[in-house]
C-alpha cells in the first residue's frame, strides 16, 4: 500500500490518521458522557476530567497533522460516478463539518477548562498528560465564559456525534447498498 493517497484509494497515512482521530473520538465521546453523567466520586470525576483533557489534546494535534497532510497530499479517491449531486454535496458538508469539530471541541475544552475560576482557586493547571502546562488565556477565569465555553463543547459534541453516525451510515449505505468502494478505499481495499 502506497503511503499517499491515489485517484483509486486513500493512502496508508490517511488511513492510519482516519482510524487514529476516530478511535480518540469515539474514546472522548464515550469519556465525556460517562464522566459527566454516571461518575458521582468527585476525585474520580477529577481523574477522568484530566484524562479526558489531555487526550482532547492529542486528538487537537491528530486533528492538525490530518488536516495538513490532507492539504499537502491533494489527491484523493473520485466520488463514484453514479453517486447523486445531493449525496455529493452531503458527503462534503459532512466531511467538512467533521474536520470544523475535529478542532472545535478539543479547543472549546481547553478554552472552557482555562475560564474555569476553579481552576485559579485550586491551583489546578491545564496539563496534557503531565507533559506540559497548557497556556492559559484567562486569568482570572470566568464563570460566564466558562459556562460559554461549556455550551459550546456540548453542542459541538452533540453535532459531531450525529455527523459521525451519518458518516458510518453513508459508508455502510455504499458498501451493502450501492455495492460500490467508498468503504473498501478507507479500510483495506485497494
Amino acid at each position: 500500500m502506497r503511503l499517499t493517497n491515489t485517484s483509486q484509494s486513500w493512502g496508508a497515512l490517511a488511513r492510519l490518521l482516519h482510524w487514529a482521530v476516530a478511535a480518540v473520538i469515539l474514546f472522548l465521546l464515550g469519556l465525556g458522557v460517562w464522566m459527566t453523567y454516571f461518575v458521582d466520586d468527585t476525585l474520580e470525576q477529577f481523574r477522568l476530567v484530566q484524562t479526558h483533557k489531555s487526550w482532547g489534546f492529542i486528538l487537537f494535534v491528530l486533528a492538525l497533522v490530518r488536516i495538513a497532510w490532507r492539504v499537502a497530499n491533494r489527491r484523493s479517491p473520485a466520488l463514484p460516478k453514479q453517486m447523486p449531486a445531493v449525496e455529493r454535496m452531503a458527503a462534503k458538508l459532512g466531511h467538512l463539518g467533521l474536520y470544523v469539530l475535529m478542532i472545535a471541541m478539543p479547543v472549546s475544552g481547553w478554552l472552557m477548562a482555562s475560564a474555569s475560576p476553579l481552576q485559579d482557586r485550586f491551583g489546578v493547571k491545564n496539563k496534557a498528560f503531565d507533559w506540559f502546562e497548557m497556556y492559559d488565556p484567562f486569568v482570572p477565569g470566568s464563570e460566564a465564559l466558562t459556562d460559554t465555553f461549556a455550551q459550546i463543547h456540548f453542542l459541538s459534541a452533540i453535532a459531531l456525534g450525529l455527523l459521525l453516525v451519518g458518516h458510518v451510515g453513508a459508508a455502510l449505505w455504499h458498501h451493502f447498498h450501492h455495492r460500490d468502494d467508498v468503504l473498501k478505499r478507507m479500510t483495506f481495499g485497494k
